[in-house]
């Protein structure tokens, strides 16, 4: 089984990720992962993509309640 996402790590996913990284940023098996979205029930809303599922990064973030760092407006 892998282990759970670190903060430093979700924060750095891309946009969206697919829904083994997604169930492993939530410290979730895979097999349940792909259950729960079959049935509509994963914790954060999922993009279908043709047969795949996608999680928005942004999503993932405020469930596990990680503030994304802001960046100074460039000058």
């Amino acid at each position: 089984m892998s282990r759970a996402l670190s903060a430093a790590e979700v924060l750095a996913l891309p946009a969206a990720v697919d829904l083994a990284t997604a169930a492993r940023a939530l410290d979730l098996g895979r097999t349940s992962a792909y259950s729960m979205a079959k049935r509509g029930e994963f914790p954060v809303p999922l993009l279908r993509l043709g047969n795949q599922y996608r999680a928005r990064r942004t999503d993932l973030l405020e469930l596990l309640g990680i503030e994304q760092p802001t960046t100074a407006p460039a000058a």
